[in-house]
């Protein structure tokens, strides 16, 4: 049996991050197929939410890792974490065993659905995906497996924030076939009020070349309006040392 935990990880947007996987199967599952993604191609589409883990096995993990050091606990692995229809329960396990806040990163593609909005609610923070200002980049940057348009996911995104009490975050992956639309770019955020916008470019081997730092930082200026945004180049990266905690926490992608 696959552990769910992974980590504490290093991650520029999180600090000392512990990854929980609460899809965790064989390969990539995920709603969308993006093309810059570490990953690699989508091994499972999936468009509708089930369980995947039992939440037994999720409490016998984190009862082996209680008063582990991390700044936050993040829902996130090889898939896209609220195709789990238990995420919700998860999210209220995890903070009862740990105590930690709990952070999901989602590609925004199920937020369309109320129940998902629900259960996102209950994380600290949620960082969401928003990657193309029009239909035409959103098929040709996440080539998505479920039905719906970005014009639902932003209004989605929207309503959330309306609903949300906790802290929302764009984030926002700029390769060459975007790069020319961070003033559209910039509208859609202003228009979704965030917390923080996260402008990224993929720097772990994939299929598209990441934009210079050159470049992300004229992307950046675009953005110079909104209060908090961060880019990839310019966040810390903290020094973790993986804890050596056997077979209960393996190694993941980072976050």
């Amino acid at each position: 049996m696959k552990s769910i935990l992974y980590g504490p990880v290093p991650s520029w947007r999180l600090g000392r991050s512990l990854g929980v996987d609460i899809v965790s199967t064989r390969g990539k599952t995920c709603s969308f197929d993006c093309v810059y993604c570490q990953l690699g191609r989508t091994v499972h589409p999936l468009a509708e939410r089930k369980e995947f883990v039992a939440m037994a096995q999720l409490a016998q993990e984190l009862k082996a890792v209680r008063g582990i050091a991390a700044d936050y606990v993040t829902f996130s692995g090889v898939a896209e974490p609220t195709l789990a229809s238990n995420l919700g329960q998860a999210i209220e396990l995890v903070k009862s065993l740990l105590g930690l806040p709990v952070a999901v990163l989602t590609n925004s593609s199920l937020m369309p659905q109320g129940s998902v909005r629900y259960e996102l609610s209950q994380a600290d923070l949620v960082v969401a995906k928003l990657d193309a200002p029009n239909e035409k980049l959103f098929h040709q940057i996440n080539r998505p497996k479920i039905d719906c348009t970005l014009g639902e996911i932003v209004r989605a995104i929207k309503l959330f924030r309306e609903e949300y009490q906790g802290k929302l975050a764009l984030q926002m992956m700029f390769i060459k076939a975007n790069q020319g639309c961070a003033s559209e770019m910039t509208r859609l955020a202003e228009g979704l009020s965030p917390d923080e916008v996260q402008i990224n470019t993929p720097l772990r081997p994939c299929a598209v070349s990441p934009l210079t730092p050159e470049d992300i930082a004229a992307i950046r200026q675009e953005f110079s309006g909104l209060k908090d945004v961060v880019t990839v180049y310019e966040a810390s990266r903290p020094e973790v040392t993986p804890l050596n905690l056997g077979e209960t926490l393996q190694r993941r992608p980072k976050l």
